[in-house]
C-alpha cells in the first residue's frame, strides 16, 4: 500500500493533483477540494494516501493527514460504500464533523451527502458508531464561523486552486447571498462555488 507521497505538484485539477514523486514519475492522486486547495503548483507536498486496487484500476487518494485516510478507508468497510462515496462524504462534511455525526447518530447531517438516503445513513451509524470514536458536540467547530470567515477561507481556497482573485471574491459573495442561513461549513461552500464557476482550465 502506497500510505503517503511526497513531491512537486506538477498541476492541480478539480478533483486531483499530479505529484511528482522522483525519477520523472507524477502520480495522479485524487482528493476532495479542501485538500486541493491548500496545494501550489511547483511547490512541495505531502500527502498521506491510500490506494484502491480493483481488476481494471490503480486509483490513489490523498488526504491532508493520516486521520482523514483512516476515517476514508473505514468509511469503505461499510456494505455499499466506495471509494467514491466515502470520498463524497469528507467532500461535503470535515472528518471532525462527519465522526460526530457517525458517533451521535445524526442522520440529518449525513444524508446531506449526495447519494445518501437515510437508510444508508442507519447503516453508516450502526456499524461505525462505535469504531469512529466519541466526539464532543463542539469538535466540528473549527469547520464553522462567521461569514467573514467562511468568505476569507474559500475566497483562499479558490486563489490556490488558480482562480483569480476578483473573479473568485465575485463567486463566493454570489453563493453567500443566496444562502438562507449563516454558512456553517467551508467546504460545502466551496463545492457551491466550484460547481458556479464550473472549469475553464
Amino acid at each position: 500500500m502506497i500510505s503517503s507521497v511526497r513531491g512537486q505538484v506538477l498541476s492541480v485539477e478539480l478533483d486531483h493533483a499530479v505529484v511528482e514523486v522522483g525519477g520523472g514519475v507524477g502520480l495522479a492522486v485524487h482528493a476532495v477540494p479542501t485538500t486541493l486547495a491548500t496545494l501550489r503548483r511547483g511547490e512541495q507536498a505531502r500527502l498521506a494516501t491510500s490506494l484502491v486496487v480493483r481488476e481494471d484500476s490503480l486509483t490513489l487518494y490523498g488526504f491532508i493527514d493520516a486521520a482523514a485516510r483512516e476515517l476514508f478507508v473505514l468509511l469503505q468497510t461499510v456494505s455499499g460504500v466506495g471509494p467514491r462515496l466515502a470520498l463524497a462524504m469528507l467532500a461535503v462534511l470535515e472528518p471532525d464533523t462527519l465522526r460526530t455525526a457517525l458517533a451521535q447518530g445524526n442522520l440529518a447531517v449525513l444524508t446531506r451527502v449526495p447519494g445518501i438516503g437515510r437508510k444508508g445513513a442507519e447503516r453508516l451509524v450502526v456499524e461505525l458508531r462505535d469504531r469512529v470514536g466519541v466526539l464532543a458536540p463542539a469538535a466540528s467547530g473549527s469547520a464553522t464561523g462567521s461569514g467573514g470567515a467562511v468568505r476569507t477561507q474559500v475566497t483562499e481556497a479558490l486563489i490556490g486552486l488558480g482562480f483569480a482573485a476578483r473573479q473568485a471574491e465575485l463567486a463566493v459573495d454570489a453563493v453567500l447571498a443566496e444562502a438562507d442561513s449563516e454558512p456553517a461549513d467551508t467546504s460545502e461552500v466551496l463545492r457551491s462555488v466550484l460547481t458556479r464557476l464550473g472549469r475553464n482550465r
